[in-house]
């Protein structure tokens, strides 16, 4: 850490210690100068960023009423947020889903039907309608899902009240769930709807919402926590990543846990628990003995000093600065545990102290803030469909309803490599200059790349047998004459119903819109008195940048676009302006200093 570093987590800690994070009072913003740059700072950290005219509204109303604004909300919505519009693709017949499509199968077998599909009497392939149903679910969930997280996109580049979307990104990572687990999107929309309406509420209702949401339940295997059993996976994260953290508790503490769990399940979408299978016996936990249940669990659990230390510290990394010294982290967790746990007056502190101030240009951009504050920053209304918003993030890192484990994302420099600085260029090179070759994911397997060949060998006339034969077994071998013999007997074909339940899907799953960004650069510059390629930097910096580059940068940049447009006259060049344009952004975009904030 560098000595300025240094200096101002001191400062924190005097000023913290002293009141600077204490409930929204003119006390509490003593010591914070307010204008534009702070505005600034606020719209970007607590929301997605903003037009100039944004900041400038933000910055002349002052710092309390800006800070109550961004963590209340408007007290009227001016922009309506329309409902996720399902597709239809959810049978009741698909509830409860199998396990497995072995399990599938042998559901069939047993029962002459699974999946509310009958086992036919007879002929080659009784299963197989079975099957391609087992696979449909899995596709159509996994679309749906994407365009859950396309609707999402959409309502925080569109709202007028960012933190409650940006609060809800953080849960999502914190308590992460991931649909190849779950296979259920209705659960995943359920689980983020939940992140929306609790997720600026008090933590113990969010907690509990989480412990009894479905998709965890799902996530965390909830369905073999039984009494005499007891599975220990979401005992063990509840405190490990949830609550306390590592070395807060012991392996016998888990183990009573998971034991107050028993019977926590659900049906459908609705918690249930089962007396049966709940452990009704006294449990030892946390050093107390008595016969919890799982929600007494969670009340021992955020007693504890260390819980709201810990929430309020991933809270700190996450809205100010990664760096956070142990002294710091137990006064923010103090604080919140006077708050009752209660989280809007706890962010209204955070935003009203001046150590938020001190750390501008200093946080590492995750992957869907970059890309939703970009397309803010355009002033666009909807996330365009070209460049696809699941392909990019999933290439920059961050797929929404995806996280790589029940950790949820690293974060932090994690986001910065070479290769994903890169990928952050193309991203904004496919913003400006729409990729003519794009193909949309939604429509085309490109995640199941074993399912094209099936396809081409079915429309070349090929039978199932040879059309679903592994790679580099040629129609007519040898190996190809064994499956056909094979094929009179053959219960079902795995690899064709993985291709019948993909065509299935997209005949059900609406297409998400394929549009482009419709960008008017020549229009910002020009209603901004840009007259000079300096004076165009300049405009442009203000709308995309919490730092500016370097004067010298700025200069080099400026310097392109003069011999980009033959002229230091921009106004003479207004009629082809909009690609050196276009140019130039791709250019500034792409510097180290437009990933941070």
């Amino acid at each position: 850490m560098n000595l300025s570093k240094i200096i101002r987590n001191g400062i924190s800690v005097i000023l913290l210690m002293t009141g600077g994070l204490a409930l929204a009072s003119p006390a509490s913003m003593v010591g914070t100068e307010w204008g534009a740059e702070q505005a600034r700072h606020l719209i970007e950290r607590a929301g997605f960023g903003g037009s100039p005219s944004e900041i400038r509204a933000l910055s002349e109303m002052g710092l309390k009423q800006a800070v109550n604004l961004t963590v209340y909300g408007p007290t009227e919505a001016r922009v309506v947020l329309p409902a996720f519009e399902h597709s239809g693709v959810f049978k009741p017949t698909l509830d409860p889903f199998p396990p497995s499509r072995p399990a599938t199968t042998k559901l069939a077998k047993e029962q002459g039907e699974a999946l509310g599909i009958k086992v036919k009497p007879s002929g080659n392939r009784p299963a197989q309608a079975v099957v391609n149903e087992f696979f449909y679910w899995l596709r159509a969930s996994m679309l749906e899902t994407d365009r859950v997280a396309y609707w999402w996109a959409n309502r925080m580049l569109a709202t007028d009240y960012p933190l409650q979307e940006k609060m809800a990104l953080f849960w999502h990572g914190h308590f992460a769930t991931n649909e190849d687990k779950v296979r259920d999107y209705r659960k995943m929309l359920k689980q983020l709807a939940l992140f929306q309406e609790k997720g600026l509420g008090n933590f113990r209702d969010l907690l509990i919402g989480v412990a009894q949401d479905p998709a965890m339940l799902a996530f965390l295997d909830a369905g073999v926590n039984v009494k005499g059993s007891p599975n220990e996976n979401f005992a063990r994260e509840i405190m490990e990543l949830f609550t306390m953290g590592v070395g807060h508790y012991g392996e016998e503490d888990v183990r009573e846990a998971a034991r107050a769990f028993t019977g926590w399940n659900f049906e459908g979408l609705t918690f249930h628990v089962d007396p049966d299978k709940h452990d009704t016996e006294p449990k030892t936990f946390l050093g107390k003995t008595a016969n919890y249940d799982g929600v007494q669990i969670i009340d021992r659990i955020l007693a504890e000093p260390v819980t709201a230390e810990f929430i309020a510290g991933k809270i700190y990394r996450y809205f100010v600065s990664e760096d956070l010294s142990p002294d710091l982290q137990k006064t923010l967790g103090a604080k919140l545990k006077a708050l009752n746990y209660e989280l809007k007056p706890f962010m209204v502190a955070l935003f009203s102290s001046p150590d938020f101030y001190q750390h501008r240009g200093e946080r590492i951009k995750p992957p869907v803030e970059l890309v939703v504050s970009t397309y803010r920053k355009l002033g666009l209304n909807t996330v365009p469909g070209n460049p696809d918003f699941n392909t990019v993030t999933a290439r920059l890192g961050q797929r929404l309803m995806h996280p790589p484990t029940v950790a949820g994302w690293s974060g932090g420099r994690s986001w910065i490599t070479p290769g994903l600085l890169f990928e952050r260029g193309n991203f904004v090179l496919d913003v400006v200059f729409p990729d003519i070759a794009f193909i949309p994911p939604d429509r085309y397997p490109q995640r199941f790349p074993q399912i094209l060949p099936v396809h081409e060998r079915l429309r070349a006339g090929m039978d199932i047998t040879n059309a679903t034969a592994p790679e580099g077994v040629a129609a007519g071998d040898m190996m190809a004459a064994s499956n056909l013999v094979a094929d009179r007997d053959e219960a079902f074909n795995t690899r064709y119903g993985n291709y019948r339940g993909w065509q299935m899907a997209i005949e059900k799953v609406k297409s998400i819109p394929r549009q482009t960004a419709r960008l008017d650069l020549t229009g910002m510059v020009m209603a901004n008195g840009a007259a000079t390629p300096r004076e165009v930097v300049g405009v442009l910096s203000q709308w995309f940048f919490t730092e500016p580059a370097s004067t010298e940068v700025q200069a080099q940049l400026a310097e392109y676009l003069k011999e980009e447009i033959g002229a230091e006259d921009v106004v003479a060049a207004e009629t082809y302006l909009e690609e050196p344009l276009r140019k130039l952004l791709l250019m500034m975009l792409s510097q180290p200093e437009y990933q941070l904030h």
